[in-house]
């Protein structure tokens, strides 16, 4: 354990560094490397769909292609984690360091929102990308079908069902990141990062950074008129498509999806890490007559 992966006490007082350094960077840092992290997650959102498309549509293969999916998303986290760019759902464990006094709140909220929106900004590109290159078109436009199918799944949750789907989200994809942080080569970060991700995944939780690309992308082929056709054979009326919005999407999926994504990496991961690790400690100066014991060296 001691050559391959640090200890828990060691990877507590890792991502407490790394939260650290991570708040203290320039803005222009946390920008540029926040929206390679978003265009990452979308690429990875982007082949997921297009190696499963044609499963999801099918309720019988609905669970192949969902574990199918995730392995293929499991490669967004994997690429921002090995590069060591700013992801706003794995960033959330700096709240560690903030619990730990070794960060501000001011600090930790100012790197949440320039990432956050850096990230929205790298998943938009991918979508604009993925648009212009005709990809809605695959499989006779059943790919920006299951697309647009999507979305309106995703804005179509309450704002509870929303919310919670995100805290069992983030719980995962932040122990992923803690994993990651414990392993001290690519293969054990990568590996470490696999499972929490595909589960998430499979289990279909929402992830905002994600949703960043999948919502936009299913109103941009709800814009194709080719893609409309199969949606209507498919069944899903143009009045259905027509609630596909901006605004729904923010109100509806974005917002509750990221207070969610908050408090499940925040409390239920470094929160109670910080709790076990940090806050709890044995306090170190213990004297033998506070209890009633004696010492002999």
């Amino acid at each position: 354990m001691g050559t391959m992966m640090l200890s828990p006490k060691e990877t507590v007082e890792a991502v407490i560094d790394i939260g650290v350094k991570k708040g203290r960077h320039t803005l222009h840092y946390s920008l540029s490397m926040g929206v390679l992290a978003g265009a990452m997650i979308a690429l990875a959102a982007v082949g997921s769909n297009v190696g499963t498309f044609n499963l999801l549509g099918d309720a019988s293969l609905l669970g192949v292609g969902k574990a199918l999916q995730g392995v293929m998303f499991a490669g967004g986290l994997a690429m921002v984690v090995t590069t060591g760019t700013e992801l706003f759902t794995g960033n959330v464990l700096l709240t560690l360091a903030c619990l730990e006094r070794r960060l501000s709140f001011r600090q930790l909220i100012s790197n949440w929102w320039k990432v956050w929106l850096a990230n929205f900004i790298g998943a938009l590109l991918v979508v604009v990308a993925v648009y212009g290159s005709g990809q809605f078109h695959f499989g006779q436009s059943m790919l920006g079908a299951m697309t647009v199918k999507v979305a309106l799944g995703k804005i179509n949750l309450s704002f509870v069902e929303a919310f919670i789907l995100g805290v069992l989200c983030n719980w995962l994809v932040c122990l992923a990141v803690w994993i990651s942080f414990s392993a001290k080569s690519i293969t054990g970060k990568v590996v470490g990062i696999f499972f929490p991700i595909w589960l998430f995944v499979v289990s279909g939780y929402e992830h905002c950074i994600a949703n960043m690309y999948y919502v936009p992308a299913g109103i941009m082929a709800s814009q194709d008129s080719s893609v409309m056709q199969a949606l209507v054979s498919m069944g899903i009326s143009e009045q259905a498509v027509s609630s596909l919005t901006w605004k729904a999407f923010i109100v509806n999926n974005l917002l509750p999806v990221t207070l969610g994504n908050i408090l499940g990496g925040a409390v239920m991961v470094a929160g109670i890490f910080w709790y076990a690790h940090c806050c709890s400690r044995v306090p170190l100066r213990l004297t033998a007559k506070s209890h009633n014991i004696s010492i002999q060296r």
